[in-house]
């Protein structure tokens, strides 16, 4: 973890625990009732229009979600030319960095995995798609082993969408782990599957 100091009206963070391509994340508190928060921003100094629309979206779609094991957003606030998503911070690392420090034995990945396809079924009957399920974006608390989702960004609130690319380099989610639908090779439009 680094320290960088980040001046959000109504919040301190001082340290940053995530540098993403496209954005930024700090761990820090509410000023009025000293409550742990995490705080995501767009990493662009002057964000495209899309890139606020996708944060928007973010905070849309979870700020009345209420799924176990969703991360729900506390706040979406101004700052500067952008936007800060604001969410609580109940001591969850991601599944990406906690891979680098510890071995789960089959039973711990199971579980997991089974927790995951349980806030996945809520998605669906909330007609939700994620679009970008990789262990960046499952968090996993380092003491109980308990899961939670992130990353909304790119989520769609319908049950169907035809996914048509206009330019094959530029995808949604993380070409790793997204669909063979998203890449919009396949004659099949996305789903809830």
């Amino acid at each position: 973890m680094q320290t960088h100091t980040l001046q959000v009206a109504g919040y301190h963070a001082e340290d940053l625990i995530h540098q993403g391509s496209k954005s930024l994340v700090y761990r820090g508190q509410r000023i009025a009732d000293q409550k742990p928060v995490i705080l995501k921003l767009l990493r662009s100094e002057y964000p495209s229009f899309s890139e606020l629309v996708q944060f928007r979206n973010q905070y849309t779609i979870t700020h009345n979600l209420n799924i176990s094991g969703i991360v729900p957003t506390l706040a979406l606030e101004k700052y500067r030319n952008s936007l800060v998503l604001v969410m609580p911070d109940e001591g969850y690392i991601s599944l990406a960095d906690y891979l680098q420090e510890h071995t789960l034995i089959l039973k711990q990945c199971l579980k997991i995995g089974i927790k995951i396809t349980q806030i996945l079924a809520q998605l669906y009957h909330n007609r939700i798609i994620h679009k970008d399920i990789k262990p960046a974006n499952i968090l996993i608390h380092p003491e109980t082993l308990d899961i939670q989702l992130i990353d909304f960004s790119i989520a769609s609130l319908l049950p169907k969408e035809n996914q048509i690319i206009q330019n094959p380099n530029i995808l949604e989610g993380t070409l790793a782990y997204i669909s063979p639908e998203q890449t919009g090779r396949m004659n099949r439009g996305i789903d809830y599957r």
